[in-house]
């Protein structure tokens, strides 16, 4: 039995879910379809969702709920494989190259790199924070990456660039790409959106390949984690790659419907009960 499966499927669901994080009308949604509150001391004795509610201190979440014999969708180990960047040792053969902090130094390719934190980025700021033509400048990103509290407590990983089908630029020179989200709960598709919430025009319909890749992709995964997110997009020589997993519970929706998505995890997690 993988660490995760002990997750009882015969407690009732409950999603926590702090309404200020929330996007639009996705609390009042979320109702519809699940019991949702923003207390913990509501949860007892529930499988919990914890949309936008685990962090910062997700184990002492976890040692809460459990005190009141309560387990979140994601283990702990599972949410560790996510954000700390664990999953690229299972998916390499999917995503782009990566070197973590310990290694860069013996790194011999000279760029371009994306610099990012283990979960997060600075991609508002792509042409100064995130976006590297050579080595030398990904050591100073690095280096304004660890001084933003936000990301210095993640750790730094070092990815090769890889130019993508892009639709337009934005501030700082940011690609809005052809980049989707998907969410998927163990080994079931739940929905998915277009990546880019922020630029100008996102109503694209998702192209068949795009999701054949993210399904494929996910039956590693799910290995892994129960609630997770992948990130795919489209490079300029029309392959399909992995940009990132995110935990389920903590990645905002970009253009994924929220009614579907709560409709179909509600689904999934009722019809393995």
């Amino acid at each position: 039995m993988k660490e995760g499966d002990c997750m009882s499927t015969h407690k009732s669901p409950i999603v926590l879910l702090r309404p200020d994080l929330a996007e639009q009308d996705e609390y009042k949604i979320c109702f519809r379809h699940f019991d949702t509150s923003f207390l913990r001391t509501e949860c007892k004795n529930r499988l919990v969702i914890g949309r936008y509610s685990c962090l910062p201190y997700y184990l002492e979440l976890v040692h809460d709920l459990a005190n009141i014999n309560s387990v979140l969708i994601n283990s702990f180990e599972q949410h560790k494989w996510i954000s700390n960047f664990e999953w690229y040792h299972a998916l390499k053969g999917y995503t782009p190259k990566t070197w973590f902090e310990y290694e860069f130094h013996n790194c011999t390719y000279q760029g371009p790199f994306i610099v990012k934190g283990c979960t997060n980025s600075r991609k508002l700021y792509w042409n100064k924070m995130m976006f590297a033509e050579n080595k030398e400048q990904a050591t100073h990103i690095r280096c304004e990456l660890l001084s933003d509290s936000y990301i210095c407590t993640q750790g730094i990983v070092f990815r090769k660039y890889i130019p993508l089908e892009t639709y337009e630029i934005g501030l700082n020179g940011l690609p809005f790409t052809n980049e989707w989200r998907f969410f998927f709960y163990k080994g079931t598709l739940l929905s998915y959106g277009y990546y880019w919430s922020i630029a100008e025009k996102t109503d694209y319909q998702c192209p068949s390949q795009a999701i054949e890749f993210a399904c494929s992709v996910a039956k590693i995964a799910k290995n892994y984690a129960n609630f997770f997110v992948l990130d795919v997009a489209k490079t300029q020589d029309g392959r399909w790659i992995l940009i990132e997993v995110n935990d389920g519970q903590q990645s905002g929706l970009s253009e994924n419907n929220p009614d579907t998505l709560y409709h179909n995890l509600a689904m999934a997690i009722r019809n393995e009960s």
